[in-house]
């Protein structure tokens, strides 16, 4: 069976809506999307972090209760497990405070034992932390020269601006090793002051030539040198937007799984082949934003 493997930052979201707590769940974007695709039957592995305290552990019950492999999750005992408060506005989309304690030993645990065939999928804030910067590249290298199927997701936010400089580099790293690129519209305002998806392709064509482009109730935009699509996005009534690119992302894998496309494949992908990735990235995506969870729902299907 092919295998799922994330790096990502392992958080406890405490969820506020209209100034009170609505919900509180085990959250990180790579672990979102980690989840839903474990709810799909899919094996699933977490390479992570979290306290040894009451928040880790009931988020590691959580993973393990979802068939989530957390074998390669370290629990430290000095510093807590990192804290989430997400405040929703009228549109329902999140702003965050961030709570957060590690130790100064962090990420050692053994690499994976990659296979061709597996996908992995790394991103956000935690791939170009500088103080672990060097463990990220080291797992994420090591997948890419595996033979698996690199999925980078920048989630690159206006609030690292005074260090852009040196995150710029980082990323530029995580665009080499990717297969594919799923990010947002913000993103790439942000790291290249991309206004649309042609100059986000400009900017990274070089490093990676397949994006996926997502511009919130804009669609979806596609860009390889194969194809080149924009695809429209059902209007739907929103409970939370937390989770919903994280979503994009597993739908995308779960349509690779589905297809067996293996990392050769995705030089020749045809606009057929690509519709069916988008439809199942905007399915799961959808599907998570009509709640307060970060997944989809265990009964959920295509």
């Amino acid at each position: 069976m092919r295998r799922v493997f994330g790096i990502g930052e392992i958080v406890y979201d405490i969820i506020f809506k209209d100034g009170q707590p609505a919900s509180a769940k085990a959250g990180g974007s790579v672990l979102n999307a980690l989840i839903s695709l474990a709810r799909m039957g899919h094996e699933c592995y977490m390479i992570s972090e979290l306290g040894d305290d009451l928040a880790g552990k009931t988020i590691l019950s959580f993973l393990k209760e979802n068939k989530l492999n957390t074998q390669y999750i370290q629990q430290y005992t000095k510093g807590q497990s990192a804290i989430a408060l997400a405040f929703l506005n009228e549109q329902n989309d999140a702003e965050y405070n961030f709570y957060k304690n590690y130790p100064e030993d962090r990420l050692n645990q053994a690499l994976p034992d990659f296979q061709e065939g597996d996908i992995f999928l790394f991103g956000s804030t935690y791939t170009i932390a500088p103080e672990i910067r060097s463990q990220v590249l080291k797992f994420a290298e090591h997948a890419a020269q595996s033979g698996c199927i690199v999925l980078y997701d920048p989630n690159f936010r206006k609030v690292h601006d005074q260090n852009k400089d040196m995150y710029l580099s980082y990323m530029q790293e995580n665009f080499n090793l990717a297969d594919i690129v799923r990010g947002s519209n913000e993103d790439f305002e942000n790291i290249h002051k991309a206004s649309n998806s042609e100059n986000a392709y400009l900017n990274i064509q070089d490093q990676c030539q397949n994006l996926v482009y997502t511009a919130n109730a804009h669609g979806v935009f596609v860009q390889t040198p194969l194809v080149k699509k924009h695809y429209a996005v059902p209007q739907i009534k929103t409970v939370s937007t937390i989770g919903a690119g994280d979503n994009f992302n597993a739908g995308i894998i779960h349509g690779l799984l589905q297809q067996n496309h293996i990392k050769k494949d995705l030089e020749t992908l045809n606009e057929s082949q690509w519709d069916y990735l988008i439809d199942c990235g905007i399915q799961f995506s959808s599907a998570v934003c009509q709640s307060y969870d970060n997944y989809v729902d265990t009964g959920f299907s295509l």
